[in-house]
């Protein structure tokens, strides 16, 4: 079975909740319907008319956790009739599993209406967005290639425990987690590769359940014979499923790379290190890339 027939599978067992926030779109209509089809949940389709019997516990929601940016019901209230903040609160308040939205509007968007409406997870402070390469068997994580432009280390390291957290979710394995660099233990120097080494050394602190190593060429993640010779003896170093990119140039170019020249399938962006799945989708998503990214975002819930 292959890794998308796997996901599909796994999804239609969590009978989750789906909503979709920019039911105006054909291709979102599309997909509602396919999602559907496919048994990969209940959909609900919202626009800019849409009312909502929880809108009273939304607004509270609302004031509750943003107190600085909605001090009133009625600002709360007016934040409500754009439809990511209300299908963002619609998982917020629990009357949804998962909320698609990026379609017609912009990443910005999606993810503030995520931060406002369920935050971030547990011991993350920050939004991240992966790929997951798919090529026959093998499925490689690529972080972050969606988001973060210019990580800091702390970034970085949420960016790593966050990819690790969600592919034990949807790819069911064992994450091993390479942090990128053009140097590999110590082989060369400057800023860059210093905020590598300090986002391992933060990592390394955070006691991860999993295995995890950096500074590392992309040579030596992935190939046991260069890891032989460059990081004896690493964690992670020759069998990486998990690659964390230095900054968002690197990412956002090594994945269309592989996708292109190397023919692999790219699923995402996956927005990681939220409480609760709220999913970014590329305004250039087809119907398919939707129904995608709607039943990775299932396994994301955890449930």
């Amino acid at each position: 079975m292959k890794f998308l027939d796997r996901v599909y599978e796994r999804a239609r067992q969590r009978k989750a909740r789906i909503v979709l926030a920019e039911g105006e779109d054909a291709r979102v209509q599309e997909a509602g319907r396919r999602i559907e089809r496919e048994g990969l949940g209940t959909v609900e389709l919202l626009d800019r008319r849409t009312t909502h019997d929880a809108r009273r516990t939304m607004i509270s929601l609302l004031r509750s956790r943003r107190p600085d940016k909605f001090p009133t019901d009625t600002a709360a209230s007016q934040a409500l009739e754009h439809p990511l903040t209300l299908g963002a609160c619609l998982v917020g308040v629990g009357d949804a599993d998962v909320m698609l939205g990026g379609a017609m509007y912009t990443s910005a968007e999606t993810i503030r209406a995520a931060l406002w409406a369920v935050g971030t997870a547990p011991g993350i402070a920050t939004v991240s967005g992966a790929f997951y390469m798919v090529r026959g068997e093998a499925v490689l994580t690529f972080t972050d290639c969606a988001v973060v432009p210019e990580p800091t280390p702390a970034q970085l390291a949420d960016s790593a425990l966050a990819a690790a957290r969600d592919r034990r979710l949807i790819v069911g394995d064992e994450p091993v987690v390479a942090l990128l660099s053009y140097s590999t233990k110590g082989s060369a120097g400057g800023p860059r590769v210093e905020r590598v080494r300090r986002a391992m050394e933060l990592l390394g602190a955070r006691a991860p359940d999993f295995a995890c190593d950096g500074e590392l060429q992309g040579d030596a993640a992935l190939v046991a014979e260069v890891a032989a010779r460059k990081a004896r003896g690493s964690a992670a170093a020759g069998r990486a499923n998990v690659l964390v990119f230095p900054d968002l140039d690197s990412g956002n170019i090594a994945y269309k790379l592989v996708q292109r020249l190397g023919d692999w399938q790219a699923i995402g962006p996956i927005l990681q290190g939220l409480a609760r799945p709220v999913a970014d989708l590329s305004r250039g998503a087809t119907a398919d890339d939707i129904v995608d990214t709607a039943a990775v975002a299932v396994l994301q819930a955890g449930r």
